[in-house]
């Protein structure tokens, strides 16, 4: 994970130079780790990454997040019981939402070939990216890294043996394109935090 350390979380201030020359050597790398790759797509696609050593920081990261986009005290999509524990430690209202500022969420995978996050109905029941909130934090952790959509589709057949779950979906966008982009067209581009938290 030394390429998380390098870009998000090392005591030294590298120059945007070197993050720069690094992330172009992940580019032309195509054998580059999954946690580098997925690092740079994800940047590359208008993703915000927070990397977070322990729970303490993904509480922090949270706060910052929050208070960044002035959403205390206000509504929040969040369909999975784990994560109550954060609204409710930050006075955010989470049952039977009229007008959610933002869904909170955790993932199946993090999909590296392509810097997108892959959901399913256990995180969003049966919404499609069209009806979610435009604001999403997810949290991860490095080990859900895998290298491609099909990994994805493997690990939640093993995951979840016969109990499948539906609306499996990836959100791949997440700033609006600067000029018309024709692989964009009918992806909804989201405002995504990601709060990924070291497990290896």
């Amino acid at each position: 994970m030394s390429l998380f350390r390098k870009f998000f979380g090392s005591g030294n201030e590298s120059s945007e130079e070197e993050k720069e020359s690094d992330l172009n050597s992940v580019q032309a790398n195509h054998s580059a780790p999954a946690d580098e790759k997925f690092t740079f797509n994800f940047k590359r696609n208008g993703g915000k990454f927070l990397y977070c050593e322990n729970l303490n920081e993904v509480k922090d990261h949270f706060e910052h997040i929050l208070e960044e986009n002035d959403w205390f005290e206000s509504e929040v999509l969040c369909y999975e019981p784990k994560l109550f524990s954060m609204l409710d430690e930050n006075k955010l209202s989470y049952n039977d939402p009229k007008n959610p500022k933002f869904l909170l969420a955790s993932c199946e995978n993090l999909i590296a070939d392509e810097g997108s996050i892959l959901f399913s109905s256990n995180q969003i029941k049966q919404n499609k990216p069209n009806e979610m909130p435009v604001n999403i934090v997810v949290l991860a952790t490095t080990s859900q890294i895998i290298e491609s959509k099909s990994d994805g589709l493997r690990k939640i057949k093993m995951k979840y043996n016969k109990d499948y779950p539906t609306n499996i979906t990836t959100i791949k966008y997440f700033e609006k394109a600067k000029e018309e982009d024709f692989l964009q067209y009918g992806s909804v581009a989201k405002n995504l935090y990601l709060l990924l938290l070291e497990d290896l």
